[in-house]
């Protein structure tokens, strides 16, 4: 609708002309009311003019408080303030006129009962008018949907004060559950403390046999999250009961009747991360005026890159990408971001080594984050070939012309699949580290050189390909959600924390640091690792549904190259402090880059003659480790303790 000034001024001036009126009457009935309460004997009515009198100097005295600009239906303590300060003041004006007109005080107490009605008559109305407002009904008529606050702090005094300024919530509080046992008992905004999120299954076990289980629990506590949210949930799941998040609300949204809309919990709610505090200063340092290259600048991760390096202010921002969708997404993102950054988008594959020394001669970067890779285990294990020479050939592509070109630093994009490889993505990554990892030791020699900083972390939370979006999709059409094993374990980090701490590992690896040790690899704490089934029960939950009951998950086994647990420390990778929190480094194994180099050449060439068991072979030569599991059957070592190559958890 169009907004008309006319109309919306008449709207106004109608709304302050019926407060005056309701004002002065309730003034005018406030004089004789006083008087029969002072003096039950007299004549409560007297001269007429008192009551008109009673009345302009309720409006006079009201005028400094913008008494007839209150909006009834929002009346709060700063209205009722107001109320009290005009009531008193026009009191104190009254006697002026019975002065003048020489009449007696019923009473010598007549002012401060006078005052006294004025604001019981002035206030009842608009207490009485909110309340009535904030018991209505939605808007089909039926009776609000009962929910149960968890959280007692600002945050659920927010939402209380918002659903009963919204007229259309289809949602009635019944109580809160709080953080702690402390505040069991109490109240906010009239509404019980019920107990603590603890005694959640007790105090839901107790309104279900009153017969009064809340529909939905709305968590309004921030802090939230983890083990003790999944504990909630669990509880929640076996009464029937959703679990959403209150929307972000601020005081001025609260007040102003804005629209409840509540939210799903977030599967990133579950991790219970803490935050990780950043160098933000560092990393501005490290790309701030200078020309950045990002390979697989279209993928997650490199997509992700991108944005955080293009809020630092580089001089040039280069994308390059093998897709052309993908690409064209991200350039049209930064476009609108970061309108005035210098950028440019470059089709290339890093498989395509003449392409890149003239582009890297071309651009002269000064970083270059390397994020291009088949990272999909069972699509590298159907098509062996394509992930050997993308993972470990583009990787030496990338690297040789960036340190042909004098790039100052390159960072490598790498996984934990790498840690004793099962996979032929992993080994083919592993071998993309080892390379890396000997341009780094022979750049802290007498030639100098450029530094290789490379990065290992674990399953990125709704990357492509992950298990996040297979079970959002799979849950869309009704289930049911595959899992490969009942023990399958992962590493999960949100790609925003992930490439946060990718830009970290940038600034201690380029820099001069006495952590800093020669062809180590720097390792995200990805935290404890997570039951892939328990993923999917969650992620059931977190859609209002009922797992096993509502949806079935079904287990399918191993695919070709998958292993049970993930590991982020190989056994001679003893994990060094790095004194940045969220950040290891792994202990370095020496690689010589000339063998390291020569053995790539040759797998490369075995691949791209198309045979298979030779470059195979090779690649099991020169990365020892790998441990070919191209069946998916279970092994072993598959059953042993995770913590078995990870020193940090042993």
């Amino acid at each position: 609708m169009r907004y008309d000034p006319v109309m919306a001024a008449r709207s106004a001036f109608i709304r302050i002309a019926l407060n005056v009126g309701v004002d002065a009457l309730l003034a005018g009935a406030a004089v004789p009311l006083a008087r029969w309460l002072a003096n039950p004997q007299a004549d409560p009515v007297g001269p007429l003019w008192t009551i008109a009198w009673g009345a302009a100097a309720l409006l006079l005295a009201g005028l400094p408080f913008r008494l007839s600009t209150q909006y009834w239906r929002f009346a709060g303590a700063g209205d009722l303030l107001g109320v009290a300060a005009a009531s008193i003041a026009a009191a104190a004006i009254f006697p002026v006129a019975l002065h003048e007109a020489h009449l007696p005080f019923p009473s010598p107490a007549f002012p401060a009962l006078h005052a006294l009605v004025l604001m019981v008559l002035l206030a009842v109305p608009r207490i009485a008018y909110r309340l009535m407002q904030e018991n209505h009904l939605p808007p089909d008529g039926q009776a609000a949907q009962p929910v149960l606050l968890v959280g007692a702090g600002e945050a659920s005094d927010l939402f209380i004060r918002a659903l009963a300024a919204d007229r259309r919530t289809p949602y009635r509080v019944i109580g809160l559950l709080s953080p702690g046992r402390a505040q069991t008992g109490r109240r906010i905004g009239g509404l019980p403390i019920l107990g603590s999120v603890a005694d959640a299954a007790e105090i839901l076990a107790g309104l279900r046999a009153a017969g009064g289980l809340p529909g939905v629990l709305v968590v309004t506590e921030a802090d939230l999250a983890g083990e003790q949210l999944a504990a909630l949930m669990e509880v929640a799941d076996r009464e029937g009961i959703r679990v959403a998040r209150a929307p972000r609300l601020t005081t001025l949204g609260a007040a102003a009747g804005t629209e409840l809309e509540l939210r799903p919990v977030a599967i990133e709610d579950l991790l219970n991360r803490p935050q990780v505090p950043l160098d933000r200063e560092g990393m501005a340092r490290l790309v701030q005026g200078r020309r950045v290259l990002v390979t697989g600048a279209g993928g997650t991760i490199g997509s992700e890159l991108a944005r955080q390096v293009a809020a630092l202010g580089p001089a040039l921002l280069v994308l390059l990408d093998n897709g052309e969708f993908a690409l064209w997404q991200i350039d049209i993102e930064l476009a609108d971001s970061h309108p005035a950054l210098p950028r440019r988008s470059v089709l290339a594959d890093v498989r395509d080594e003449p392409r890149l020394r003239r582009l890297m001669e071309e651009i002269r970067p000064d970083l270059v984050f390397h994020a291009a890779a088949l990272k999909h285990v069972p699509m590298v294990e159907a098509n062996p070939l394509e992930g050997v020479l993308t993972n470990a050939a583009g990787t030496r592509h990338v690297a040789d012309a960036a340190r042909a070109a004098g790039v100052r630093a390159m960072v490598l994009i790498s996984t934990d699949k790498a840690v004793n490889p099962s996979s032929l993505m992993g080994a083919s990554k592993r071998l993309a580290e080892k390379y890396c990892q000997g341009l780094d030791i022979a750049a802290r020699g007498p030639a100098g050189g450029m530094r290789c900083i490379t990065v290992r972390f674990g399953n990125v939370l709704g990357s492509t390909g992950s298990v996040v979006p297979l079970f959002q999709r799979q849950l869309a059409r009704g289930g049911p959600l595959t899992v490969t094993h009942p023990d399958m374990r992962r590493y999960f980090m949100t790609v925003r924390e992930a490439v946060g701490l990718v830009l970290q590992a940038s600034v201690v690896g380029s820099g001069d640091t006495a952590l800093r040790e020669d062809g180590g690899i720097f390792v995200l704490d990805m935290g404890e690792p997570v039951k892939i089934v328990d993923l999917a029960r969650q992620m059931i939950r977190l859609a209002g549904l009922r797992p096993e009951t509502d949806v079935e998950i079904r287990f399918t086994g191993l695919r070709p190259g998958e292993k049970l647990f993930e590991e982020l420390f190989h056994g001679r990778e003893p994990p060094t402090p790095t004194g940045h929190p969220g950040l290891l480094m792994a202990s370095p194994r020496t690689a010589d880059p000339a063998i390291v180099g020569r053995a790539i050449d040759e797998i490369a060439g075995a691949c791209r003659g198309g045979n298979e068991r030779l470059a195979l072979a090779l690649l099991g030569r020169i990365v020892p480790e790998f441990q070919h599991n191209p069946d998916g059957r279970v092994t072993g070592e598959d059953r042993a303790d995770p913590a078995r190559a990870d020193p940090a958890r042993a």
